[in-house]
């Protein structure tokens, strides 16, 4: 994130700059109102997108990124201006969490002068989406295994291999994708990222549908699916280094959210039901919810300060498990204090009734636990690398990949 202009506002640049946003924002951000079901997640993408032309054409969208690249070339101090403004409003980018949060930082961070000058400001103003592909059937929490390969044959690369749980591969125009490019190195060499067209040749995309109904979850099959040579990102066989950053960055985007502030959504969410129901006069609910609330707070508190820690433009670190980790914990709680505040509604409600999005929430709760890595990975990673604790023991250090009896490997 280079070229950015001075981190010193003066007052005034400030409050002018703050205005500004105020004035689009009051404007555009009225919130997704979606008519009917959306399982695929396409009519809200279609809403989203709206917003980022908007957000682009009114010199708002990606502060600092560079200006050759498609950015606005601003500072930090703007970025942090536009998040706390931002915090105040709906949400208008949900369908951008992982193209916005995840790839585009990559891009900018790893990519080539030419894949930056090529990709970056159509990713920077929602005209393209962008998906992420690591975990495998037989790679999960262990991404280092995965089996999927990439051959460079003269000018291209071919790919074959299967991808699970590509979240909007579907309606994604490009996505990263890691395979191994080396099998006689160990688990964590030999691998490389790649920048995927998702409409090309050889490449099949599957949905997988969840108990909550929705789709937006998908398998991605390869097969002798061609790439250009230059669609390596980064250097051959560094991907695994690559893949951490952006597991980094995931877990900021996840964690953390796009806006700045403290953010306390399920508490209102389910406030307002106990308001309505006269569940707020109990004291076990209203003990609850307080719980709840303080938990959310607390997790945005957390979250500012991993934002500022982003201040420097380089690759998150480790602290993004801590709140990835608290998101998740959130998630379980909220799931509890539902049966308690929407009563039989969270079982059944009448036709037409907005009473069937808590039966979605249980459902969808899960997912916090395991999306961007399980409680557990996030765990070890919060030991091994925020806490210091000495690292679980490893069978695998220095093996050749072809030698490991993983996945479909005997």
């Amino acid at each position: 994130m280079s070229e950015t202009l001075s981190e010193a506002l003066t007052e005034a640049d400030e409050l002018a700059f703050r205005q500004q946003c105020r004035d689009f924002l009051d404007k555009n951000a009225n919130g997704v109102t979606i008519s009917g079901d959306d399982p695929r997640g396409s009519k809200a993408l279609i809403e989203d997108k709206k917003f980022l032309a908007k957000l682009s054409d009114a010199g708002l969208a990606g502060l600092v990124y560079a200006t050759e690249y498609g950015g606005q070339g601003l500072s930090k101090a703007h970025d942090k201006i536009w998040r706390e403004e931002y915090s105040n409003y709906p949400d208008m980018t949900n369908s951008f969490v992982i193209s916005h949060g995840m790839c585009t930082p990559m891009m900018n961070e790893y990519g080539s002068h030419e894949q930056k000058t090529k990709y970056l400001p159509d990713m920077i103003s929602g005209k393209t989406v962008w998906c992420q592909m690591f975990s495998e059937p037989g790679a999960g929490s262990d991404v280092a295994s995965l089996q999927m390969k990439a051959d460079l044959d003269g000018d291209e690369w071919t790919l074959n291999g299967q991808k699970v749980w590509t979240t909007l591969a579907h309606v994604s125009d490009y996505g990263l994708v890691i395979a191994r490019t080396d099998v006689d190195q160990p688990k964590h060499g030999g691998i490389s990222m790649f920048i995927v067209k998702m409409d090309g040749p050889g490449i099949e995309i599957r949905p997988i549908t969840q108990i909550n109904g929705g789709t937006h979850f998908n398998e991605v099959f390869f097969s002798d699916a061609r790439l250009p040579k230059e669609a390596l990102v980064g250097p051959m066989n560094e991907g695994w280094r690559l893949a951490t950053a952006m597991l980094m960055y995931e877990r900021v985007a996840i964690g953390t959210g796009s806006a700045n502030g403290i953010k306390t959504p399920n508490y209102k969410y389910l406030t307002k039901r106990a308001r309505t129901n006269g569940r707020n006069n109990d004291p076990v609910v209203r003990q609850q919810l307080m719980r709840l609330y303080s938990e959310e707070a607390t997790k945005s508190l957390v979250s500012m300060q991993t934002r500022a820690a982003l201040q420097s433009g380089k690759t998150p670190g480790p602290g993004g498990s801590l709140s990835k980790l608290h998101g998740a914990m959130i998630a379980a709680m909220t799931r509890s204090i539902i049966p308690s505040v929407a009563g039989n509604a969270v079982a059944a409600w009448e036709v037409g009734s907005d009473d069937k999005t808590y039966s979605h929430s249980v459902l969808s709760s899960f997912m916090a636990n395991i999306a961007g890595g399980t409680d557990e990975i996030q765990k070890n990673i919060i030991g091994d690398r925020v806490l210091g604790l000495p690292r679980e023991p490893s069978v695998d250090k220095g093996v050749a990949f072809k030698d490991l009896r993983t996945g479909t490997q005997t």
